[in-house]
């Protein structure tokens, strides 16, 4: 039933309100910030690795950086104003995710080495019963999920792995004990990472070859390092910095035009893309491999001044043959061809169907979070599920972008999750559930919205299931998103008390 919980008469003490974050990466570091400077300190981060960072810390293979502009990849309320250059590679971004937490003094909050292997909801109590892999259960009000899409590398299964004889790691959790000079290195995968660790490791292998299941869109990358001239001014004149973030955000929002498809903006864009491909491939064999049969942004578009440079060296194949299997010091396809193989590099991607796993979530009447979600998953804006009562995510299900930055999503989640730890302060109210009807309006609009882009069209990517159900991506442009989170309607939901 939904409860009308009355201001009249007597004021009671707003009650304290214990939030459990899981995860230390962007997000989470986000709204541990954001409760701080609301005054509000009683919250625990759950943070199953050693240090804070998320992606950002996993991922410091040789070339890491960030596809989305430094001085838009970093929150509006603690902006970074000696970036110093246009794309930050991952130990400037990393080193800002540490300065947040000394600025907001997260540390204290954060349980390092913890990880969540289950959320469960008690509903005579209200409250989440928070269960750790070394068995001890926490209870806490709300629980923010801050876990992302691309925490868990994905491995394809491949029959014989376990007989080869050399190194093998996937590009997330780079061996830097395992030198590559002189060695023959089998990249399976040609996706985001390999098309940053490439370039960084061609010019000292023996032989390189690349394992590519489908061709990539792939443009230029405009970046450049900030003069001094430039850092200067941004720090002298910080509102410098907020002109600058404008003109990026306004910059990529037009981009999302190129997602829809058949438009003008979306033939531009392929245009554009095949004119990266003409200037440095000449190899009309090579060029064949690498011209992709889909729209642009299909996939997952790559930005890259250096890949195509990379892969026409002499000592660089790229192979599109089906690998078989894997012997103790090679790689064989589906024609028959060993590939001898010292290391075998997986660039394979991250297992982004399965928002939460490995984590078990139970609701209300002790349904399965898993079970809700075996269609796809899907969420109230993103962020709530009708059955999990003061459940909330950060970069949840439709919250991804293929055109601006997702730090911008995550201080839309974070400003909404907000108002509601607000509403939950009232001493009267127990939970709030989103019901089931406006969850389902919600992602039925987004779906029709995203028949109109290129991410429903032909092509397979981590974007959607196996179903042809987009999970990941949000269907229009982010200002949209920004309109839609501005305020917490209460009328979405079921407040108990």
């Amino acid at each position: 039933m939904t409860l009308v919980v009355s201001n009249r008469g007597p004021k009671s003490e707003p009650k304290t309100v214990q939030i459990a974050i899981l995860g230390a990466g962007m997000g989470g570091l986000g709204m541990a910030a954001t409760l701080r400077r609301a005054g509000i300190d009683s919250f625990t981060i759950f943070e199953k690795g050693d240090d804070v960072g998320g992606t950002w810390r996993d991922n410091h293979y040789p070339g890491s950086g960030c596809d989305v502009p430094s001085h838009l990849y970093s929150f509006s309320f603690e902006p970074k104003l000696d970036w110093t250059r246009k794309f930050a590679k991952q130990p400037e971004i990393h080193a800002y995710q540490l300065q947040l937490t000394r600025k907001y003094g997260l540390r204290p909050f954060i349980r390092f080495n913890t990880e969540v292997t289950e959320s469960r909801f008690d509903d005579a109590t209200g409250l989440w019963n928070i269960t750790t892999a070394n068995g001890k259960t926490i209870t806490a009000n709300v629980v923010v999920s801050a876990l992302g899409q691309l925490n868990r590398p994905a491995y394809p299964k491949i029959e014989g792995t376990e007989n080869f004889k050399g190194d093998t790691f996937h590009s997330a959790r780079w061996d830097y004990g395992v030198d590559l000079k002189g060695k023959n290195v089998c990249v399976i995968g040609n996706g985001a990472s390999a098309i940053q660790f490439v370039p960084e490791i061609v010019s000292k292998v023996k032989k390189l070859s690349i394992f590519q299941r489908s061709p990539n869109w792939v443009v230029a990358k405009p970046d450049r390092p900030y003069t001094d001239f430039e850092q200067s001014m941004f720090q002298r004149f910080p509102f410098l910095v907020k002109l600058h973030r404008w003109m990026i955000y306004l910059g990529l929002e037009r981009n999302f035009l190129a997602f829809k498809r058949g438009s003008l903006f979306s033939k531009l864009f392929e245009k554009a893309g095949r004119k990266e491909l003409d200037t440095y491939i000449t190899d009309p064999k090579l060029k064949e491999i690498l011209t992709p049969d889909y729209p642009a942004g299909c996939k997952r578009v790559l930005i890259s001044n250096d890949w195509y440079p990379a892969i026409s060296q002499p000592n660089c194949e790229t192979l599109t043959s089906h690998i078989a299997r894997i012997s103790e010091n090679a790689v064989v396809t589906a024609d028959g061809v060993s590939h001898p193989a010292d290391v075998i590099i997986y660039s394979t991607g991250f297992a982004t169907m399965d928002f939460l796993a490995p984590m078990k979530v139970t609701g209300l009447n002790g349904q399965d979070l898993n079970n809700v979600w075996r269609n796809g998953a899907e969420a109230h804006r993103g962020v709530a599920v009708s059955g999990f009562p003061n459940f909330f995510m950060l970069y949840g299900p439709n919250t991804n972008l293929g055109h601006n930055s997702i730090i911008f999503m995550l201080e839309c989640q974070i400003n909404y999750i907000m108002q509601a730890v607000n509403t939950l302060q009232n001493p009267k109210l127990r939970w709030m559930d989103v019901h089931d009807y406006s969850s389902k309006g919600f992602n039925e609009e987004l779906q029709k919205d995203m028949q109109s882009t290129v991410w429903a069209g032909g092509c397979s990517s981590w974007y959607k299931n196996e179903a042809g159900k987009v999970t990941n991506n949000w269907s229009s442009f982010t200002t949209k998103y920004w309109w839609q989170m501005r305020h917490l309607d209460l009328d979405e939901y079921s407040l108990v008390g």
